[in-house]
């Protein structure tokens, strides 16, 4: 009876901390974080965003700021009231649906003349990645060495369990 509650937790363990050991930082920018004259376009486009992965913006808050806007404010760089701006210099944003995101620096001229501005289409969870463009390496690197971990410590409690039961 204790053998077959064992196995049972475990299962349940391995599917829970799978969907946690897949979810992806994305910093924003990689090391340049969020600035002026970076393209954005093209780093997000080397990317692949899934539901439940993280975008990370990192950035001098006296300087900028982020919002999520619709596709028209991307397209005209306008953006909603102030107060709706995340101005932290740390913001964390989750990405909880699927379906196009769009995110634009709302101070100065950033957005229209300074590339502040991307658009990023988010896949379901567990969704395969298209074809093309495949994840950059450190992307594809953090996902490989963090599922590799997950797979032998998941391997290793499955073998003490079979051998105490």
């Amino acid at each position: 009876m204790a053998s077959s509650r064992s196995i049972l937790f475990l299962s349940i363990s391995m599917v829970l901390l799978s969907s946690v050991a897949m979810a992806t930082d994305h910093i924003v920018g990689d090391d340049k974080g969020w600035t002026v004259d970076f393209n954005y376009t093209q780093w997000a486009q080397q990317m692949v965003f899934r539901v439940g992965d993280n975008l990370v913006f990192n950035y001098n808050p006296s300087f900028h700021n982020v919002f999520k806007v619709n596709g028209t404010l991307f397209q005209n760089c306008t953006f909603p009231a102030e107060n709706e701006a995340l101005s932290t210099g740390k913001d964390i944003i989750p990405l909880k649906t699927e379906g196009r995101k769009w995110y634009v620096c709302g101070k100065a001229d950033h957005c229209a003349s300074r590339q502040m501005k991307f658009v990023i289409t988010v896949l379901a969870e567990g969704a395969p990645a298209p074809s093309t463009p495949s994840p950059p390496p450190s992307s594809d690197a953090r996902r490989h060495v963090v599922s590799s971990v997950f797979g032998l410590v998941m391997a290793t409690m499955i073998s003490i369990v079979a051998i105490f039961a």
